[in-house]
């Protein structure tokens, strides 16, 4: 298999991830592999409605960033499946993935019989 028009689109993906989590959140100092959310500052927190927006903006941001930092990882993955020659094999079978299901989601780890694995 051809993996370069998959390797584009997933370093597409990743760019456009990186900005969408860098727009929300941080990578964490601790530990440069995880994300986490930003508070929304406004200079009046001593306010307590003030301070309960603050609250609720940052538990959306860490929902929202939860998941932009599943699939950010997901491609990764797929990007690291392309450099070591497993790209586009099944997970649990090891058979190839169907090119349909590629192009719908380039990051898949499994066919679409193990859709759910």
């Amino acid at each position: 298999m051809n993996t370069d028009h998959f390797r584009e689109r997933l370093t597409e993906e990743k760019a456009t991830l990186e900005a969408e989590l860098q727009s929300i959140g941080r990578r964490n100092p601790e530990n440069p592999n995880d994300w986490e959310a930003l508070p929304q500052e406004t200079g009046q927190e001593a306010d307590r409605n003030d301070a309960a927006d603050l609250i609720s903006h940052y538990e959306d941001n860490t929902a929202i960033l939860k998941d932009l930092e599943i699939r950010y990882n997901e491609v990764l993955a797929a990007l690291a499946r392309i450099e070591d020659g497993t790209y586009g094999t099944c997970s649990v079978t090891g058979e190839p993935i169907e090119e349909a299901r590629l192009e719908a989601d380039p990051a898949a780890r499994t066919c679409k019989a193990h859709l759910n694995a």
